[in-house]
């Protein structure tokens, strides 16, 4: 498992992934922009209307005591979303790598398996559905998990826990799903579901760490189409090509 941690860290700024590098990276920007903007401005609008209900209600002598409130509630927000874009990041890089899944599994399946059997790209409309999937049950665990991030840790534990099984689950299924029809994809899965698991755990510390986490995508597909290839022991009648979906 380390050493296809290894390889996949090593291939990373390969000539060959620098293209796809790029373009992860800005589609996460714009789109972790997109989110901080507009929660900003719908928080904000919010916090203005509440504001001007409450001088309605208490009367004009509020407007002073209410201008403070309102611009420390305004502090508190953007705060508030720049540390929601970091524990949102798994969410968006599990639906930004849907995009590239293919370009990254192909550039490692051809520099480290160019004998085996190629894979088959997956349908764009399925591997961006299993990333929308994903990302949505990602906000869904952090929406949950984020009442407990002020009780001794215990919410960041619940998040990366959670993200070492979501990402590790997506990317393996889309590793396999290149070589295995979906459903028997997602039964290799279960029935190797401790080793993916364990392989999340170092795509979960990968996606915690700042600016590097912009990269997840290439990474995890990276790790997961070794750890694929490996659990499927490389032997031609476990990594035949699948079936058109």
């Amino acid at each position: 498992m380390f050493d296809a941690a290894t390889k996949a860290l090593q291939q990373m700024f390969a000539p060959g992934f620098r293209s796809v590098l790029i373009k992860s990276v800005l589609l996460a920007l714009v789109m972790i922009v997109i989110i901080g903007v507009g929660l900003h401005r719908g928080l904000s609008w919010l916090t203005e209307s509440g504001s001007g209900y409450a001088e309605t209600t208490f009367g004009p002598g509020s407007a002073g005591p209410l201008a403070v409130m309102v611009w420390l509630v305004s502090v508190a927000t953007s705060l508030g979303i720049i540390a929601g874009g970091v524990f949102l990041m798994p969410a968006v890089t599990a639906f930004v790598g849907s995009f590239f899944v293919d370009e990254i599994a192909e550039q490692v399946e051809q520099t480290h398996y160019p004998a085996d059997p190629a894979g088959k790209a997956l349908p764009i409309v399925r591997a961006t559905a299993e990333g929308l999937k994903t990302a949505l049950v990602s906000v869904g665990v952090y929406l949950v998990a984020l009442p407990f991030v002020f009780f001794a840790g215990l919410g960041l534990l619940i998040l990366f826990f959670a993200s070492a099984w979501l990402l590790s689950r997506e990317y393996f299924e889309l590793a396999a799903m290149r070589f295995r029809p979906p459903a028997e994809a997602k039964a290799f899965r279960k029935a190797n579901q401790s080793t993916v698991f364990t392989a999340g755990l170092l795509i979960a510390a990968f996606v915690s760490i700042p600016v590097l986490n912009l990269a997840t995508p290439l990474f995890a597909m990276a790790l997961m189409v070794h750890m694929h290839k490996r659990l499927s022991g490389r032997r031609p009648s476990d990594i035949a090509p699948r079936a058109a979906a």
